[in-house]
């Protein structure tokens, strides 16, 4: 029987798409934001995003949680730093661009050293065997200052030997272009990464590790394999750090700085493999705008991570990934505005209750300056009971409007989603 039309094979133009977007992006991104603060940040996202892709196989793809990962950043910024300095000195022949890959292959052997013994177990054991790791790299980084540079740290030159048709990498931009295309080929290749057998078979081992088992697979060696490959593209995230910022310190493999890998990939979603891009860059907002904005800004950092473990577990990526199946259904105008009395209620109750922090942070560090502060446009006055006064009635009007917009808002969609599910119902009819 012939055939009466043709057969292709499927061919995934969208995903091209949004390659091809993610590297124009990575392209003009500096042509667009000039300014030396601009791309200070544009720099520290590009390295962020391997980093925190890398921590993401281990915590989204993998199921496991590690409070030690920057061990594995800082070591690999560490032996970049050191083969900087050699090449520097004439002792070895080691070009700019290759510095990135010193720093995968020491992240690479120290990950297969460490996790070894740190991948026996799973589950709590697991994070508190790589809690344990990292205290201890820590410790040892104060014990060994030929190693780490002690409190100063290393520092190093990035513009060493000769240019090559005007790239020295002295400019800030230069060196963004070299982090910007380590961070394409990178994500580019840990995507492949969770669509190769070894990536789908750690995904099995994070939902059901008894059957996994049963098929026959070694799930301890399954976990062995990703946290190396992790241990290798955070390495090239550290090595990128240190080009950047051509000094390293012992703080890059303390547990302060495990812990904001978590939260951020936490917060920008480890279930989608877009998420923790999303959270490197709130990293960078975070570090660099946030900080500068107010002293208390861990605080809010904090606040805003409870916030999102109670309402939205997934990460800003789930809730993308919702309303995105909301609007291909055509229904997002209907809960618009909704949206808009979650976020204006939300940021209420977020001026009141900060209105109270800047204040307590106020009398505690700057009372030689007076009792008086600027917040938001608005004079307080930490010492008297009126500006407090003020600020808890905020803070609880706002709660208590968002408990309000917050119920109904539940509601709608719940309705929405029963619509949703019709139809889809109607569709599969047809």
């Amino acid at each position: 029987m012939s055939k009466t039309h043709y057969e292709f094979k499927p061919y995934n133009v969208g995903r091209w798409v949004i390659w091809g977007l993610y590297a124009l992006l990575l392209i003009v991104a500096p042509m667009l934001f000039k300014s030396s603060l601009s791309l200070t940040m544009l720099s520290q996202a590009g390295y962020l995003v391997i980093v925190c892709l890398s921590y993401n196989i281990l915590l989204g793809q993998g199921g496991m949680l590690s409070f030690g990962h920057a061990v594995y950043v800082g070591l690999g910024s560490f032996l970049a730093i050191h083969a900087m300095n050699l090449a520097a000195k004439g002792a070895i022949y080691l070009p700019l661009p290759l510095i990135p890959l010193v720093g995968g292959l020491a992240g690479l052997f120290f990950a297969g050293v460490l996790g070894y013994v740190t991948t026996k177990k799973a589950g709590t054991t697991f994070a508190m065997i790589t809690l344990g790791v990292g205290e201890l790299v820590f410790a040892m980084s104060l014990m060994l200052p030929e190693f780490f540079g002690g409190e100063g740290g290393i520092t190093t030159n990035r513009a060493y030997g000769q240019s090559f048709l005007g790239i020295s990498f002295g400019p800030q931009v230069q060196v963004y272009y070299l982090i910007a295309f380590y961070c394409f080929i990178c994500t580019a290749a840990m995507f492949a990464f969770t669509r190769t057998p070894l990536g789908r078979i750690l995904n099995a081992v994070r939902d059901n590790p008894e059957r996994v088992e049963f098929i026959g697979y070694n799930t301890q060696r399954v976990r062995y394999y990703a946290f190396i490959i992790a241990g290798f593209f955070a390495g090239i995230g550290g090595g990128l750090a240190a080009i950047n910022s051509e000094i390293v310190t012992a703080e890059v493999v303390s547990g302060v700085r495990s812990g904001s890998l978590l939260l951020f990939t936490f917060l920008g979603g480890a279930t989608f493999f877009f998420g923790p891009i999303i959270g490197a860059g709130l990293l960078v907002l975070a570090l660099i705008l946030l900080s500068e904005l107010s002293m208390a800004w861990l605080l809010y950092v904090g606040l805003i991570f409870l916030f999102m473990v109670m309402y939205a577990p997934g990460g800003l990526a789930s809730l993308i990934m919702m309303n995105l199946r909301v609007a291909s259904f055509g229904k997002l105008r209907e809960v618009w505005v909704g949206y808009l009395g979650l976020g204006l209620t939300a940021l209420t109750a977020l001026a009141g209750a900060a209105a109270m922090v800047e204040m307590v942070y106020h009398l505690q560090l700057n009372a030689a300056l007076g009792p008086e502060l600027s917040f938001m446009g608005v004079r307080l006055n930490a010492m008297n009971l009126n500006s407090w006064f003020g600020s808890v009635f905020v803070l609880l009007t706002g709660l208590g409007l968002f408990e309000l917009a917050r119920r109904q808002f539940i509601a709608q969609w719940g309705q929405v989603q029963e619509d949703i599910e019709k139809e889809i119902k109607r569709r599969e009819a047809l």
